[in-house]
């Protein structure tokens, strides 16, 4: 018996999935790769290691699937891993940073600057990167919410529940994002 896996809801591929039916994971990953992708570029900045964070984030999310629970949103579910791994990634990439200062001064020469020129700032590709590298210098709880509502663009009360915090915590959260991000971008 084929079972049409477009017709399924998030939670019945879930079951399917654990079932052992890989092309229910598929789905799934096919449903919701672009929201969570979008979801880790805004949250971090960069292409390449979001495309590797997202990969993570369902790797991660498919090894948990046991669970989850079918009856709430698949995408607010694995929206709360992304923003993990996004976290990870984080971690891991300051601990990068300050090793590479540790280095020799002849190879030191080798890490790249990540501070955009002067010139470079008046293209429409630097512009992004510069409003990125501000939204990526937010606070963690800041920019969560704020990668939430504008850029993954979910409710105020998903984003509430993503959070685990209050809809009116999520509102201040915002309304700090954007004051946050509109003085530093306005330097």
């Amino acid at each position: 018996m084929t079972v049409d896996l477009a017709g399924c809801t998030d939670g019945e591929l879930a079951a399917l999935a654990l079932a052992g039916r890989q092309t229910a994971y598929g789905e799934l990953m096919h449903r919701h790769r672009d929201g969570v992708y979008r979801l880790i570029r805004g949250h971090i900045g960069d292409a390449d290691a979001a495309l590797d964070v997202t990969q993570q984030s369902f790797l991660s999310a498919f090894s948990a699937l046991g669970r989850y629970d079918g009856a709430r949103p698949f995408r607010l579910w694995i929206a709360r891993i992304a923003i993990n791994k996004c976290h990870d990634w984080a971690r891991r990439r300051a601990v990068r940073r300050l090793l590479s200062f540790a280095l020799p001064i002849d190879e030191a020469s080798q890490v790249a600057d990540d501070a955009a020129t002067p010139e470079a700032i008046l293209s429409d590709r630097q512009e992004l990167k510069r409003t990125m590298a501000a939204i990526g210098a937010l606070p963690l709880a800041l920019r969560d919410t704020l990668v939430l509502r504008t850029i993954e663009g979910l409710s105020q009360i998903e984003t509430a529940e993503v959070l685990g915090i209050s809809e009116k915590a999520v509102e201040t959260r915002l309304y700090r994002a954007r004051s946050k991000l509109q003085e530093s971008l306005r330097d």
